[in-house]
């Protein structure tokens, strides 16, 4: 049976009004769907639980990532959302993780941000570097760098990166956040020498 004749058989049965209402909350559903996804990707529904807004909020207003000299801000789900729409849905799904700890308190003060903070970071260091820092790439695309109006040490290094197949997290970690105290860049060993 063909899609047509699937259709003229419904008719026949007068089941079109079931039919209709099956379309219909497909559409509610995946318009509310749709909705929840574009909420929790602002950068308020990121800093609503003080946890985001008492610690990496703060300090990511400190960084070129918030305000710089030609007015592009990279927002919380700029760099940790990916825009594609698959990997969206994973990255949300993981999330519930995080909304567990919430509910649970692992990070609630600074004090216990602070103790999390190096395995908080190393997570997700590691999930940027399994995608190539594909979050990265929704503002910065390497080729579209003029490496030439680059100074000479991000000339050096960004030329030495690329031929090591290097990606953005391997040597910027700290550009947006805070890096746990007493590290440095350099302490970790996937960091250019």
């Amino acid at each position: 049976m063909n899609l047509f004749e699937a259709i003229a058989d419904l008719a026949k049965r007068k089941t079109w009004p079931v039919l209709f209402t099956f379309l219909g909350l497909g559409v509610i559903f995946l318009g509310g769907f749709q909705w929840a996804l574009a909420v929790t990707n602002t950068e308020q529904f990121c800093i609503s639980c003080h946890e985001m807004e008492e610690n990496v909020f703060k300090e990511y207003r400190d960084t070129i990532h918030y305000a710089n000299r030609t007015g592009v801000r990279a927002t919380c789900p700029d760099c940790h959302v990916p825009r594609q729409w698959q990997h969206m849905v994973v990255r949300k799904i993981q999330a519930s993780n995080e909304l567990l700890h919430k509910v649970l308190g692992t990070i609630d003060t600074p004090e216990k941000f602070e103790r999390k903070r190096l395995e908080l970071a190393r997570h997700v260091w590691e999930a940027m570097k399994k995608t190539d820092s594909r979050e990265c790439r929704n503002c910065h695309n390497f080729n579209s760098m003029d490496f030439t109006r680059q100074g000479i040490r991000a000339f050096d290094f960004h030329e030495r990166g690329f031929a090591q197949n290097k990606t953005c997290i391997d040597c910027h970690k700290g550009i947006a956040h805070t890096l746990p105290r007493g590290m440095t860049v350099a302490d970790d060993s996937s960091h250019m020498q």
